[in-house]
């Protein structure tokens, strides 16, 4: 396996993209697991579509988690070099950098949108974050994206009590921290919150942390361009809601700061996931009657 992505880190960028795009088609017309969580998904997030206007952004939205995917293992097989130089474009940097001058910790709200894992080398010019990580269950898998965050100056720590309490010390001390807030957590590290009207259970880790560190907390995002061999930054500050010691408003504010970032381009947004599998008082909505 470790082999095998070193290889496709080699292919062409436009190749990828186009291999994605065809790969997408088939999983569409397959009607795939990806293609009806999807599906579900975009209907729960925008009722307001009709059919043919859904049927679109579905296969839109296949298009890009597929070239997402491609994409990450073309960027970890590259040097950073190559990751900024697909950035071409960078809304509000300067928010990043008065953040950082001030000293009192930053924490990156990076929702699962466009290609954020080209982020990592755009925000190791700037600081040192310490960021989670969990080892892939695939050995191989697990050692090419390991190589690949050990390129940054990013410093790696356990999804667990340790690796939060390393967060804490990291942003007390005006550092920077990178989480992804839009899974679905465990009951013991979450609580209900709308997300696209639905009541779900959502993360407080950057809740409790930025209420803990009164930290600046800022929204990342990095899209695709049009013509694709580009992508643009985007960078800017969340409401002070966030910061709030009342964690119900703060986990609130965070959910609708991030609907507002992923509104800006919902077909490249990670539809594939079941979000909304946890619905407070609903039973699974990706339950299928044939299904077991």
């Amino acid at each position: 396996m470790y082999f095998f992505l070193k290889l496709i880190a080699q292919l062409p960028l436009n190749f990828l993209q186009s291999f994605a795009t065809a790969f997408a088609w088939l999983l569409y017309r397959t009607n795939s697991s990806m293609c009806r969580v999807t599906t579900v998904n975009l209907q729960i997030a925008y009722p307001e579509l009709d059919q043919e206007q859904l049927q679109q952004l579905v296969q839109a939205n296949l298009s890009s988690q597929c070239m997402t995917y491609l994409e990450f293992i073309k960027c970890w097989g590259n040097s950073a070099e190559y990751s900024l130089s697909l950035l071409k474009t960078v809304h509000g940097a300067h928010y990043f950098e008065e953040a950082l001058a001030s000293k009192k910790g930053v924490i990156l709200v990076v929702p699962h949108l466009g290609s954020w894992e080209l982020l990592n080398a755009w925000i190791n010019v700037f600081a040192n974050p310490v960021i989670m990580y969990k080892p892939a269950k695939e050995e191989g898998f697990n050692r090419y994206m390991l190589e690949a965050r050990q390129k940054f100056n990013a410093t790696l720590v356990p999804t667990d009590d340790t690796g939060v309490r390393a967060i804490f010390k990291h942003l007390k001390q005006g550092g920077v921290t990178v989480i992804l807030p839009d899974h679905i957590p465990k009951a013991s590290g979450g609580i209900y919150s709308d997300f696209y009207r639905q009541h779900v259970l959502s993360t407080t880790l950057v809740s409790k942390l930025a209420s803990k560190t009164q930290c600046h907390v800022l929204g990342l995002s990095c899209l695709r361009n049009a013509d694709r061999s580009e992508f643009t930054v985007h960078c800017r500050p969340l409401s002070d809601e966030i910061l709030s010691k009342d964690l119900q408003l703060s986990v609130d504010t965070l959910n609708a700061e991030m609907q507002q970032m992923i509104d800006v381009a919902p077909e490249q947004y990670i539809w594939g996931y079941r979000r909304f599998r946890n619905i407070e008082g609903q039973q699974n909505v990706y339950h299928r009657p044939s299904e077991k």
